[in-house]
């Protein structure tokens, strides 16, 4: 199992030789492919070869390629994750309404916790607010107190003239976090053999990570967390790699220590655990320090 993030940020040729990833710049390095469980291809100034894609596919390594901008604009997602991925998919689309609501309240809920636990780790009075909204939420959040919970949550975090919407450095920083944090969803659900089309809660005929976008919610508050504690005024390379370590961090899951990228596919497979047997009792949640 990889556990490597590696980051090509200069012009480049990456190719295959024998169970390694051979970078080719101003010098040459050999890094073994199942070494690696992340790929981010920084700049458009790198070739690869399909050879190399072919095994990185292969061993489930998430890659993920910028844009001239060196922001996450798309990534490598492989048509077979898992030797029984047919019978998985199967059992996808039988997942009833009843069970995915049963399983989106209780991700709804336990972000609204790890969002409410980070403003208490302040001191913060409005953390109460959002811990009052846990009693509330009825089945699939139909009252939304997901959105109800983000405005309080945001407007504490970073003022209250704060907006997702606004071109800043802060939302740079947390969409940039977000999108590491989605890919790495996207990679278990792949490698479990489901499909990242069809999701529990989101549906938007456009986006083609609606199971991702649901799964990951959980994991936010700890990218919102990096960000409030850089204090980011401007959002450029050394910012990026701060929070490309982030996911080396280690979180409680199931009574253990486990690195972030480790603990979000422990909680995934729960997840599908959860669907696949109708027991929301079998998620596992993870425990962090804010």
């Amino acid at each position: 199992m990889g556990w490597r993030t590696v980051v090509i940020s200069h012009s480049a040729k990456l190719d295959y030789q024998m169970g390694y990833m051979v970078v080719r710049a101003d010098k040459k390095v050999r890094i073994h492919i199942d070494e690696i469980y992340m790929l981010m291809i920084e700049t458009t100034a790198v070739s690869i070869t399909a050879a190399l894609l072919s095994e990185l596919a292969k061993r489930k390594v998430k890659v993920i390629f910028c844009d001239e901008k060196r922001n996450p604009s798309s990534e490598l997602v492989s048509y077979y994750g898992s030797h029984d991925t047919s019978s998985k998919v199967k059992k996808q689309v039988t997942w009833t309404e009843a069970d995915k609501g049963a399983v989106w309240t209780e991700i709804v809920t336990e972000k609204i916790r790890k969002q409410a636990e980070h403003l208490e780790s302040y001191g913060w009075d409005e953390a109460q607010m959002l811990f009052s909204y846990l009693k509330e939420i009825t089945f699939g959040d139909k009252t939304n107190r997901e959105g109800h919970a983000a405005k309080v949550y945001f407007n504490a975090l970073f003022g209250k003239d704060f907006t997702r919407t606004a071109e800043i450095s802060i939302n740079a920083g947390l969409n940039y976090g977000y999108s590491i944090l989605l890919s790495a969803v996207n990679r278990e659900i792949v490698s479990n053999g489901y499909i990242t089309q069809l999701g529990l809660f989101h549906d938007n005929m456009f986006n083609q990570f609606n199971l991702g976008s649901d799964l990951m919610e959980p994991f936010r508050p700890i990218i919102d967390r990096k960000i409030k504690e850089m204090r980011i005024e401007k959002f450029e390379q050394d910012e990026k790699r701060e929070i490309m370590r982030l996911f080396q961090n280690e979180v409680e899951i199931s009574g253990k220590k486990e690195i972030l990228t480790n603990a979000i596919k422990i909680y995934c497979r729960s997840v599908f655990d959860a669907l696949n047997d109708k027991d929301v009792s079998l998620i596992k949640f993870y425990n962090y320090e804010f």
